[in-house]
């Protein structure tokens, strides 16, 4: 999730023509269109294969303060309280936050290509396993966690998360599991024109589905099988439903920028920020907000003359969880989290759709014929099923095939070439496979437990490490 900093004073919201404006800044031409992978991963101690603290000699500050001390990170802190890392003025390396678990995220730097986003992956692995190993600790790479319990699962000291905590109850089953339990792997994308934006959406939210059974990688709960090849994917199921689902309106005549727009000043809100504080406003809408009746709609006099800005509508957007959720780019949020090849297979999988004309529009015919209640169907079923989930006469896997055959005709034709000169489709390779045998991650260490591992969970501590 986004990490907070202070900046100037943010200009007052004066019409929703401000909102929509702010969105469609996002624009960019082709040429200047860039990649942006962010990635979880679940943090253990070695010895006990329990979630690490967030003090301590074996916690996440230690972890924080080791990549400051050795690879020059610098500290990004709520009040004294080391929350984030990022780089040097001028220097690549995007920022590394903590989700609510501890779960430590690289947000990617906008990158050029796909050889790109692999090095900026694999130089960051390999700065934590540089530190994490020499403080006990293991990097995991699953959708959620395999064993620890959300009572194990600690607290991270980022006040957002506090509003969150408090609100999630009381509006789904299972949004605390999606704070504390889950890891994804998420691709951010741009867009050149509010059409293009449109069909991007589009195409992206009907495949989404195929991507979570794809990269299904979270089998195991407690200690045990789940029942579910993506127990993330389910638990995104019950989470929020007033902000979290495929957008149904997003294919319904007149969809653009506006249309979106008015979905997100319905959504109810976390927070506001002032002053360094999170101010909880859970349960009024944006909407109520910009018509100042933030005091009213939730009893409280204090919050009386606040005015809403543009960045309090930035901040907004950042707490709707749709399948893709659109800012001032598209993010892609339907895959569990993974080891390299599935970091660097995802974005493969939606630049060679979403970033060649051919392809996009290939795959904009795959898609253009399915029901809202079919889209549905693949959403609810793909958790349980993954590739084996029934779609009219066939399964996902086929779907699976026939979009990655689109993506890679998308990447051969973009010809970024790296210095062996392969191009990016080099990138699918595991994702071919799995579609073509049916098999997941999922599939396979479900095999290994019921197998080599005897029914114990204790072997994907070193499994799924990386």
């Amino acid at each position: 999730m986004s990490t907070r900093q202070d900046s100037a004073p943010s200009p007052p919201i004066t019409s929703k023509a401000d909102l929509i404006a702010w969105i469609a800044k996002g624009e960019k031409p082709a040429d200047a269109w860039r990649i942006g992978t962010e990635h979880e991963k679940f943090l253990v101690a070695s010895a006990t294969h329990l979630p690490i603290p967030y003090e301590g000699p074996g916690g996440v500050l230690a972890l924080m303060q080791g990549l400051m001390a050795r690879y020059g990170w610098e500290p990004i802190r709520e009040g004294e309280t080391i929350i984030a890392l990022k780089r040097p003025a001028g220097e690549a390396g995007g920022t590394v936050s903590l989700e609510p678990g501890g779960q430590f995220e690289l947000s990617g730097d906008p990158l050029r290509t796909l050889h790109d986003v692999a090095a900026e992956t694999a130089g960051h692995i390999d700065q934590v396993k540089a530190i994490g190993g020499a403080l006990g600790i293991k990097a995991l790479g699953l959708g959620f966690t395999p064993e620890a319990t959300r009572a194990q699962m600690p607290t991270m000291p980022k006040r957002r998360y506090a509003v969150m905590t408090r609100y999630m109850p009381k509006v789904g089953k299972l949004g605390l599991d999606m704070m504390y339990r889950t890891c994804t792997v998420q691709v951010n994308l741009d867009f050149s024109s509010e059409a293009d934006m449109v069909q991007k959406l589009r195409v992206s939210l009907a495949l989404q589905p195929v991507a979570t059974a794809l990269f299904a990688n979270s089998p195991f709960t407690d200690g045990k099988p789940n029942g579910f090849k993506s127990m993330r994917g389910e638990v995104w199921r019950d989470t929020d439903n007033a902000r979290a689902g495929n957008l149904p309106f997003a294919f319904e005549p007149g969809m653009g920028y506006e249309r979106y727009v008015d979905y997100a000043l319905d959504v109810p809100m976390y927070f506001i920020y002032r002053d360094g504080q999170y101010i909880d406003v859970a349960g009024a809408s944006f909407r109520d907000f910009m018509a100042g009746r933030l005091a009213k709609v939730l009893g409280r006099p204090e919050l009386s003359g606040i005015e809403a800005t543009i960045e309090d509508w930035s901040d907004h957007l950042t707490t709707l969880f749709p399948d893709v959720r659109l800012k001032r780019f598209l993010e892609m949020r339907g895959a569990d989290g993974g080891l390299i090849p599935h970091i660097d297979g995802l974005p493969a999988f939606w630049v060679g759709l979403l970033y060649d004309r051919t392809a996009l529009d290939a795959a904009s015919e795959l898609v253009k014929d399915w029901t809202a209640e079919e889209r549905d169907g693949l959403r609810n079923g793909v958790p349980k099923l993954a590739l084996d989930t029934p779609f009219r006469k066939g399964k996902v896997a086929d779907l699976a095939v026939a979009a990655l055959e689109i993506a890679r005709g998308g990447l051969v034709r973009r010809a970024r070439l790296n210095a062996l000169g392969q191009d990016e489709s080099a990138y699918l390779g595991p994702l071919d496979r799995m579609a073509r045998s049916g098999r997941t991650r999922a599939d396979d260490l479900l095999a290994l437990y019921n197998g080599r591992w005897g029914r114990q969970i204790t072997p994907i501590y070193d499994e799924c490490a990386f």
